[in-house]
């Protein structure tokens, strides 16, 4: 089997895969999956096929399979998806910061810090993470709400406010910026 075959394979994998197929999608990601040459890709998609069907351990076994091949902030977030469902939270908090250190526009490892370090009581080694994301896109309002949520909680009220300024001041439709700032002045 060429690459150009794995390319399309892999290709019509994700097509179906995004339309909700996941039986042809599937098929389509083990074609790619034994084409030549090894490809983390395939495993991926396979994974999220099991996730989707809520077939845990054969998720883990199969991100675990793409890790082995090529670790990247899609393997550490998808390994971490698994374990956070698995109920192994402070486990899942650790393999989505290593997501996001490696790709901090990652938002299913950068949401899920936000909501495991609510859980965890760990917002300080968050609030990072969010800084840094706001670097590369400072106009993504959910991003700083959050950013100033956890200011909020870990008792930083002015830099949280500071934030909630910036946010109303860009974005004045965002409402919830706007409800918690009058909150901090109560």
């Amino acid at each position: 089997m060429s690459h150009l075959d794995y390319e399309i394979n892999k290709e019509l994998g994700e097509c179906y895969l995004f339309m909700g197929e996941l039986d042809k999608a599937e098929g389509y990601y083990q074609k790619a999956a034994s084409s030549n040459g090894i490809h983390p890709d395939p495993y991926l998609g396979l994974a999220t096929i099991a996730v989707q069907r809520g077939d845990l351990d054969n998720a883990l076994a199969l991100y675990s399979k793409a890790h082995g091949i090529g670790a990247t902030d899609k393997t550490f977030a998808g390994i971490g998806l698994v374990k956070m469902e698995l109920g192994a939270k402070a486990e899942a908090f650790d393999l989505f910061i290593e997501a996001v250190s490696r790709n901090p526009e990652n938002m299913v490892a950068l949401l899920s810090i936000i909501r495991l370090g609510h859980e965890l009581d760990a917002l300080e080694k968050v609030v990072p993470h969010l800084e840094n994301y706001l670097s590369i896109d400072p106009d993504k309002s959910e991003v700083r709400y959050s950013l100033a949520g956890c200011m909020v909680c870990l008792d930083r009220k002015d830099e949280a406010q500071a934030q909630l300024e910036l946010i109303v001041e860009k974005d004045p439709a965002f409402a919830p910026a706007r409800e918690l700032l009058e909150q901090l002045h109560h």
